[in-house]
């Protein structure tokens, strides 16, 4: 069984961990929202599976359906979050130089966790 973590806007479960990427299913659940954060060691991948985003980058809002790619370079602003009534699912996957938890620098956060 894969390493699944619940955070206060949903979940998500490391599929993948190897020395080269990270890959993870991300569930969001309805009118919740990631963390707006940048990473400095990673980029990010995301495809959008299940659901509707809204995707934020540098300040850009981007609406993303099933099937759409988003590219998140290393240092780029981003959050997504969950406009719909149903679970948002996407899955992320990471590349760089580290892919711990301890990579993310909140600029704001829904939940008090800057």
């Amino acid at each position: 069984m894969n390493y699944i973590e619940e955070r206060p806007w949903g979940k998500f479960e490391n599929l993948l961990e190897t020395d080269y990427c990270k890959v993870k299913q991300i569930t969001v659940y309805p009118k919740q929202k990631l963390s707006y954060q940048y990473h400095e060691h990673r980029a990010e991948r995301w495809v959008i599976v299940q659901g509707e985003a809204i995707v934020t980058i540098d300040d850009f809002d981007y609406t993303k359906v099933i099937g759409d790619a988003i590219k998140i370079p290393k240092g780029a602003k981003h959050r997504i979050w969950n406009p719909g009534d149903v679970n948002l699912i996407f899955i992320e996957v990471q590349t760089g130089a580290y892919f711990g938890e301890d990579d993310i620098i909140r600029l704001e956060d829904n939940y008090g966790r800057v």
